[in-house]
């Protein structure tokens, strides 16, 4: 009896050890990113969009890339940093990410980078804009823009368009504050003159009584920036005020003119002036397909550049697991997404080895309407541009 009692407590202990060194190999052969994105909230639209790039991107490409499945782990932060970071700290501990990606705003990607930094994981941001944030961790990597990369644009085209005056009108955070600075500076630098800064209140915010501020002072033109999600409010506000039969030209990064909510505003936004990296009528094929496939799988809803940034974001894993042969921890994988270049739907990108921010064409755009469907569509090309602070 004892000799068959250790034979059964030797397979026992067998079978045990195969338990415990199957484990880590069935880790090892899933890579999970963690997406934290406002699911609710004033800024929803910008994880909606999110969610379904990320959902359009896998089933085109498929759920394993390098012989590692491909795991995604999506959480609501609602929009405010300290859910943020919670739920960051949570995914790192408990669910053993090996990539944070998302980040709708910038206090968002502040509150979770130092978390990055000391777990060593790669951190993909797709929203967040503000220059500084790739600078709270070397973990960062940057698919969206960076503010100055298109303010500075901006800013420059309004002074040799003809426009000579503006009132600026940003929200109140930190992008907006980055936005007015090298607006100003681009623009003033061209021989323009700022009249009035104004700062808007991010949280519910009612645009009207700043609108009447820029219109009584009587400027050439309105330049403005609001986080993506919130843009109708502002171009229905500005239409509401009767500022777009004043003649006052309405010049605005592409947040507020956003493809997903264009549709929405109606033909008083046509002939509205935008700058941004993206537009749904850019046209390249590997756009034109982008599109097809996110309006088909999504009840014909439109894309915008949160979603590109989401599908480039996933882009960058899959390719960096390539280039490591599944190899996922955070500073090989890091290290193999500095460098990368693709032809994104909104053009030809590179992630800038020296900053991990990406290079990118920004455009100008005007609001046109087509086929019945009103389009931002671009009349001129700034190539390659990168992030004029570095």
């Amino acid at each position: 009896m004892k000799a068959g009692r250790s034979r059964r407590d030797i397979f026992a202990l067998a079978a045990a050890a195969l338990v415990c060194g199957a484990a880590p190999a069935l880790a090892q052969d899933t890579v999970k990113i963690g997406v934290i994105m406002p699911m609710t909230g004033p800024f929803q639209s910008v994880g909606w969009q999110t969610n379904a790039a990320v959902k359009l991107f896998i089933d085109k490409n498929g759920s394993t890339v390098a012989g590692k499945k491909i795991e995604v782990i999506l959480k609501d932060d609602g929009g405010v940093p300290d859910n943020a970071k919670r739920i960051a700290q949570e995914m790192i501990v408990r669910d053993k990410v090996n990539v944070l990606f998302g980040f709708g705003l910038t206090p968002i990607a502040m509150a979770v980078a130092p978390l990055a930094t000391e777990a060593k994981v790669p951190m993909i941001v797709t929203v967040a804009s503000t220059s500084v944030v790739v600078d709270r961790s070397p973990y960062i990597v940057r698919t969206i823009q960076t503010v100055p990369q298109v303010a500075n644009i901006i800013g420059q085209w309004s002074a040799k368009s003809g426009i000579k005056s503006v009132v600026s009108i940003v929200s109140d955070y930190a992008p907006g504050h980055e936005m007015e600075d090298w607006y100003a500076k681009a623009f003033e630098k061209e021989g323009g003159k700022v009249l009035e800064r104004v700062r808007v209140p991010l949280a519910n915010p009612d645009f009207a009584p700043f609108l009447q501020r820029a219109r009584d002072a009587s400027p050439d033109g309105i330049f403005a920036f609001v986080p993506a999600g919130v843009g109708a409010i502002f171009a229905k506000q500005f239409i509401e005020r009767g500022l777009d039969k004043t003649g006052i030209r309405f010049v605005v990064m592409s947040d507020v003119l956003d493809d997903d909510l264009l549709n929405g505003m109606g033909d008083p936004v046509i002939g509205f002036v935008s700058g941004g990296p993206y537009s749904i009528a850019h046209d390249s094929a590997t756009n034109k397909e982008f599109v097809k496939a996110f309006r088909a799988a999504n009840n014909n809803r439109r894309p915008n550049i949160v979603s590109v940034s989401a599908y480039d974001g996933m882009e960058v894993i899959y390719r960096a697991l390539k280039a490591t042969n599944g190899a996922a921890d955070g500073p090989t994988l890091v290290n193999a997404m500095k460098g990368l270049t693709w032809e994104s739907p909104r053009g030809p990108v590179l992630i800038d080895p020296a900053t991990r921010d990406i290079v990118q064409n920004v455009y100008m755009r005007k609001v046109e309407r087509r086929d019945g469907e009103l389009y931002s569509v671009e009349f001129q090309t700034f190539p390659a541009v990168k992030d004029p602070t570095r």
